[in-house]
């Protein structure tokens, strides 16, 4: 049989081509590996400079501020923008319960807080605050604190939403809250997932 040198050489190029390729295809994969691995670590590290510095996790612990917030919540802090009224913030203040508390800020300093433990009303400077939307029930119990009391500057009273079973600024062992002490806002109930709300 005569074999052509052009026919060996065709033969012998096409094979060494094959051999060649499978290091390019190698190479893609890990290439494709590398690219895969280099995403999901930036992804990583996305995250936790995010929930770093812009959010913690906490924990609610208690029923005080039922039914807005429940044993067992995962809350999303954020430690900006600073806290005004109607939020809903974790304080680190010491107390005599020797952990963090999850209340909603009232007033802030220099306002002036009244509440009528008969008719179930409080007052910010003399107007009555619309609470349907998030108290339990109406706030029967003053604490031991005096009303009218004025909110020092840098401060903020702080209740919960389950009026009647909080301990917060209207007692003398939780007082009015340092602005220092405010860890964060709660912005989004993380949770359980059936209950994930935005605050």
């Amino acid at each position: 049989m005569e074999v052509r040198v052009q026919d060996y050489w065709y033969g012998f190029v096409r094979t060494f081509d094959e051999i060649e390729d499978v290091p390019q295809k190698n190479g893609k994969l890990w290439a494709y590996i590398y690219q895969t691995v280099s995403a999901a670590v930036a992804a990583i590290v996305i995250l936790c400079v995010v929930f770093t510095f812009c959010f913690r996790f906490v924990g609610v612990l208690g029923d005080s501020m039922n039914p807005t917030l429940h044993e067992g919540d995962l809350l999303a802090v954020a430690s900006l923008p600073a806290a005004k009224k109607n939020d809903i913030v974790i304080i680190t203040q010491p107390n005599t319960m020797e952990k963090p508390l999850v209340k909603r800020v009232i007033a802030s300093g220099g306002d002036v807080v009244d509440i009528d433990a008969l008719s179930g009303v409080v007052k910010v400077n003399d107007t009555v605050l619309e609470e349907s939307a998030y108290i339990a029930e109406q706030t029967a119990t003053t604490g031991d604190v005096q009303f009218p009391l004025t909110v020092p500057e840098g401060c903020f009273f702080v209740m919960g939403d389950n009026r009647n079973n909080s301990m917060d600024s209207r007692f003398s062992v939780i007082g009015c809250i340092d602005e220092d002490y405010i860890l964060g806002v709660v912005k989004f109930r993380a949770f359980p997932f059936s209950a994930i709300q935005i605050m």
